[in-house]
C-alpha cells in the first residue's frame, strides 16, 4: 500500500490551522504552532494561495482561508441540505406554475443542477440532477452572479460562449445584466441557452445573509413571458417560494 504524501499532509495541517482561527496569521505564527521549518511553511502557502485555498493580506502579509476552499467547505450545505430543505417548495413550484424547477449551485465557474421537478404533464422529459448549466445564459446562472461579484469577475476574464442569438457575451452587457438582477432580486432569460426556452429564477439565502442557491422554473417563452416582460403571477410564485426556502435555512423573514 502507498505511504502517505507529507507534503499534503502539511498543506492539511496549514488548512486546518487557519480554519480555527478568526484572525489572519503569519508565517513565523504557523511555523512555530505546526513545528515546521518557515521556508517550508511558506512554500506551501504559496502553492495554496496559486490555487485560491489561502489569501494573503497585502499590508500585513498575513494569510487566512480563501473563496475558492470556502466555497468548497460549503458544498455539502449547497448539494445536500439545500436539497433536502426545497424538496417541497419544488413540487409547490411546479404545481403552482405548472413548469419544471430547477435547483442550483455554483460549481467551477457553472450552474450545478442539485434538484430537478419535472414539469407536471405528460410530456418527454430528461433528468437534469448533476448537470452543469452555462452561468451567464441562465436565469439561475445570472442570479449566482449577481450574488457572488468575484465569480462573475472570473467569467467575464474568460470568452463567453454563444448558445443563441440572444446569449449575452459582452462582458460589458453582462456586467448591465447582474447590475439590474441585483436592484430587482430576480433574473430571466429568453431563448438565451435554447431558443425555445426561457426561465425565471430567485436567490436562495442562507442564515448568513450568503445566497447559498437559486430556484427557476424553466418553459416555452410564450408561456413565461408577455409582451416580452416575465408574467407577474409566474415571478411572484418563483420569488415567494424560493424565500420560503430560504427561511427553511434560517435567512432572516423578508
Amino acid at each position: 500500500m502507498p505511504g502517505r504524501i507529507q507534503s499534503i499532509e502539511r498543506a492539511a495541517a496549514i488548512l486546518r490551522l487557519l480554519s480555527g482561527r478568526s484572525r489572519r496569521l503569519g508565517v513565523v505564527e504557523m511555523a512555530n504552532e505546526l513545528g515546521l521549518p518557515k521556508g517550508t511553511v511558506h512554500g506551501i502557502l504559496r502553492t495554496l494561495q496559486h490555487v485560491g485555498f489561502v489569501e494573503q493580506d497585502p499590508e500585513s502579509g498575513k494569510y487566512r482561508l480563501g473563496a475558492a476552499l470556502l466555497h468548497m467547505g460549503s458544498s455539502y450545505l449547497d448539494g445536500n441540505e439545500l436539497r433536502t430543505r426545497a424538496l417541497n417548495w419544488s413540487d409547490s413550484l411546479a404545481s403552482r406554475t405548472h413548469e419544471e424547477v430547477r435547483i442550483g449551485t455554483l460549481h467551477d465557474g457553472r450552474v450545478l443542477i442539485v434538484h430537478h421537478v419535472f414539469r407536471p404533464d405528460d410530456s418527454m422529459q430528461t433528468l437534469d440532477v448533476g448537470s452543469l448549466m452555462p452561468i451567464h445564459a441562465t436565469a439561475l446562472g445570472k442570479v449566482l452572479l449577481a450574488t457572488h461579484p468575484h465569480v462573475a469577475e472570473e467569467v467575464m476574464k474568460r470568452e463567453l460562449p454563444s448558445y443563441t442569438d440572444s446569449t449575452i457575451t459582452d462582458p460589458k452587457l453582462l456586467r448591465r445584466e447582474l447590475e439590474r438582477v441585483r436592484e430587482r432580486g430576480w433574473a430571466s432569460e429568453a431563448g438565451e441557452l435554447q431558443r425555445l426556452r426561457s426561465s425565471l429564477a430567485a436567490p436562495i439565502i442562507d442564515r448568513t445573509g450568503r445566497t447559498v442557491g437559486a430556484m427557476g422554473i424553466f418553459g416555452g417563452p410564450e408561456r413565461l413571458f408577455a409582451a416580452r416582460s416575465p408574467r407577474p403571477e409566474l415571478l411572484t410564485h418563483v420569488r415567494e417560494h424560493a424565500q420560503a426556502v430560504s427561511r427553511e435555512l434560517g435567512a432572516i423573514p423578508w
